[in-house]
């Protein structure tokens, strides 16, 4: 086994990989960061980006100026605003299929030495449906992911005012893990604008409340999903989902033979069984983060925690969705609607993420899908600058993401779809997402997942039982009209009947009062 790993090790050394997270170590230089200029050479011994190779070129980064809402009132403050440009304004733009930082790659779902073949989809399956033999691949090349150095990428570990260190020719910078540069990236996304000790702006978020909280998290897997690749050596290799919509207040993955159970002698640990239980976190102390103005600079934390449906002070978040709220929100016809926020109405986006009904209507302290999932289980998850941690994190949004895909399916989708402005900072259709480089936006990520390299073996109900009733309830209705009409048929004709016999009687009483009327007898009807 371990040998396997070594191999897999060896082969994600030598194998170019397409993960856009923070900066690649190439630029991670005192010369780049002073020029502002990313732009390698191709693996190390061509030309920059490729580009006597004929793969790309080193260009200026395009930013997106449209107006963002007003949830973010500072200007120049965050290193995150008009992302990459505080760092980098220059990077690799790769031609054609060709991909990576230095366009030594192709990009997702294509292949071959000049990236012209299409790659067959890495199907992404539930995890219950896997076999025995499928689950333990996938869960020990996550495990592996957890300390296995990522061999292309590192992350800031300070504010960018001390990026250079305090002697001003050190670049500040740290290895990371490829699991927990996963982690990082989802940290860094939510982080709050550091201002100075003890201040911090909270009303800020690049990847929730927001259009690009799909389009993020779909890059956000793709990248982890395509490390995974080349740390198994299977292009093949795909994510597995957790379908968190079974109602009831048990989590089914939640074994010590999946993603971990519950600790005998603390239940909020994992299972010592569970190949996760001696995870530790990183990210974790926001506060001090924000008070000493420093980033995560991946710091173990302390284990994961976890305690299913255990929330005792919260009972709405003590069950699961059902299936019913999944076939209601792929029935919301908007992709989102104005202001683009956690308070929209009628938006299939935030009905997903989960702040409004499942049908879409805006209802304030609504947690349902994806935040119930989260704060169902009770812990490192539930918390989202933290929630990455926890490895059903990666399950729990591929599932997300494939009921996204159904609805841009069904819906025929487009990026006319998508709000082009006015959306939170981050959010417009072609901000740069950060913290991605080189730069994607989310009109990138706006498009068919098979476009992406990856298709999901998921089936969705087209009339789930919610559509079943009222379908019952209109029978119904018909067939208690049917009843009505007859019923009022046999009245008439009775009536009619009664109306007759009536004119009878009273023709023949009128005759009798006539023939009476000479005795002085007089009746009334």
């Amino acid at each position: 086994k371990m040998s396997k790993y070594v191999f897999a090790f060896a082969l994600l050394l030598c194998s170019p990989l397409l993960v856009y997270a923070q900066f690649p170590r190439a630029c991670a230089t005192l010369e780049a960061i002073l020029s502002h200029e990313c732009c390698p050479e191709l693996a190390g011994t061509g030309s920059s980006c490729g580009e006597l190779e004929g793969r790309g070129s080193c260009q200026d980064i395009t930013i997106d100026d449209l107006p963002h809402g007003q949830q973010y009132v500072l200007v120049g403050i965050d290193d995150r605003e008009r992302w990459p440009e505080r760092f980098f304004n220059r990077s690799c733009v790769c031609n054609g299929n060709f991909g990576g930082f230095d366009c030594s790659g192709c990009k997702p779902g294509w292949e071959g030495d000049d990236c012209l073949t299409r790659r067959a989809p890495a199907v992404r399956q539930n995890i219950m449906n896997m076999t025995a033999e499928e689950r333990n691949v996938f869960l020990d090349i996550l495990d592996l992911s957890k300390t296995t150095p990522h061999p292309d990428y590192v992350v800031a570990q300070d504010h960018y005012r001390n990026l250079l260190g305090e002697n001003g020719t050190e670049p500040n910078f740290t290895n990371i893990s490829i699991y927990d540069l996963f982690v990082w990236v989802h940290y860094y996304s939510v982080r709050d604008t550091l201002l100075g000790p003890g201040q911090a702006y909270t009303a800020i978020d690049f990847s929730h409340e927001g259009p690009a909280f799909l389009t993020w998290h779909r890059m956000h897997l793709l990248g982890l999903e395509n490390d995974l690749q080349d740390l198994s050596g299977d292009p093949t290799f795909a994510l597995p989902y957790w379908d968190f919509a079974i109602g009831g207040t048990e989590c089914d993955v939640c074994t010590d033979e999946l993603l971990g159970g519950q600790e005998t002698t603390d239940p909020t640990l994992l299972g010592s069984n569970s190949r996760f239980a001696d995870w530790e976190v990183v990210c974790l102390s926001l506060d001090w983060f924000n008070d000493n103005v420093k980033l995560c600079n991946g710091t173990n934390e302390g284990p994961i925690r976890r305690n299913p449906g255990g929330n005792i002070d919260r009972p709405a978040v003590q069950s699961l969705p059902v299936p019913e709220d999944v076939a209601e929100c792929l029935k919301v016809a908007e992709y989102d609607t104005f202001p683009y926020f956690s308070d929209s109405d009628k938006s299939f986006r935030n009905a997903l993420e989960g702040y409004s009904d499942v049908d879409g209507e805006f209802e304030v302290g609504v947690r349902t899908l994806h935040n119930l999932a989260h704060l169902f289980l009770n812990g490192t998850g539930g918390m989202t600058h933290a929630s990455a941690n926890d490895p059903i994190f990666v399950l729990l949004h591929t599932f997300t993401d494939a009921i996204f895909e159904e609805w841009m399916l069904r819906s025929n989708a487009t990026v006319t779809d998508y709000p082009t402005q006015d959306a939170p900072i981050g959010h417009n259709l072609d901000f740069n997402m950060v913290p991605f480089f080189p730069p994607v936006t989310n009109r990138d990520m706006f498009v068919p997942s098979d476009q992406l390299g990856y298709s999901y073996a998921v089936q969705f109900p087209e009339t789930a039982a919610s559509e079943t009733a009222p379908s019952f309830v209109w029978a119904i209705v018909g067939v208690s009209c049917f009843v009505i009409l007859a019923a009022f048929f046999i009245m008439v004709v009775n009536v009619v009947k009664k109306h007759r016999q009536r004119v009878r009687d009273e023709n023949l009483y009128q005759s009798l009062i006539t023939e009476d009327s000479n005795k002085g007898i007089h009746y009334t009807a």
